[in-house]
């Protein structure tokens, strides 16, 4: 016996260790781990660990855990937070005196980004919310993906500095995306996914004062939450609520 060490104690070590043996492990997504790795090399039982253990399929406890019915606010503080960005553009949007679904817009406009997936992320954040906001807000969520590549004088955006710095001076968007603009350009909502845009680009300031409660009543009067919760009213999104829930699930 290991000095210092009671019978007890040992005991106590050896229940832990079978009650860590028995802990369900967390999956890494196939989307993520893509381009760290070959997605097209073989994997050998990748359901089966050769320890035993069980892979999980419910909470992650490395995570906050969320309410049973979680509010579009629950996703905010538990997985999305901080989201410093998207409350300084709403609240830019706020001040300037656009309407709330501009404003609204401009708070979930980079969603996907915070919890989600980095790539193409305006058309997944507006997938996540078009069953739930007005279809201007969506769209609106939608064409900022595109317009932020395309400078409007008119309406004071240029293309923005971060940009260059961010991929170069060469880079050009691909060819989607410009016949996508083309389209954009004369939508009858094209301000309104310009406007996050021009609310978006001054939105980084490091010592800005946001506040979530500044939205509340604005999310109450314009974001319809679902009674079941996000992720379980069956809506078309309600699958990518439950991923970005529980996002480490196995199957």
């Amino acid at each position: 016996m290991p000095e210092g060490k009671s019978l007890s104690a040992r005991a106590d070590e050896l229940e832990h260790a079978e009650i860590e043996a028995l802990e369900a492990v967390p999956c890494s997504s196939v989307i993520y781990t893509s381009g760290e790795k070959d997605p097209t090399a073989p994997v050998l039982t990748p359901f089966i660990r050769a320890d035993g253990k069980p892979l999980l399929m419910s909470h992650d406890k490395r995570l906050k855990r969320m309410p049973d019915k979680p509010h579009l606010l629950d996703f905010f503080k538990y997985r999305f937070f901080p989201a410093n960005h998207v409350l300084q553009s709403a609240t830019l949007a706020k001040k300037a005196g656009h309407p709330e679904k501009v404003i609204l817009a401009c708070l979930l406009h980079d969603i996907s980004i915070m919890g989600f997936i980095r790539g193409d992320h305006g058309y997944w954040a507006a997938q996540l919310v078009a069953p739930y906001v007005d279809e201007e807000v969506a769209w609106a969520i939608r064409s900022h993906q595109v317009l932020r590549f395309f400078p409007d004088p008119d309406v004071g955006y240029e293309y923005p500095a971060l940009y260059v710095k961010l991929f170069g001076e060469g880079y050009r968007p691909e060819p989607y995306i410009q016949a996508a603009y083309e389209k954009l350009r004369q939508h009858k909502w094209y301000m309104t996914g310009r406007l996050i845009t021009i609310n978006d680009i001054y939105a980084f300031d490091p010592n800005a004062k946001v506040d979530m409660a500044d939205f509340t009543d604005i999310i109450g009067r314009n974001f319809r939450q679902p009674e079941a919760g996000l992720g379980f009213d069956d809506s078309p999104s309600a699958h990518m609520w439950r991923t970005i829930n529980w996002p480490t699930r196995a199957l």
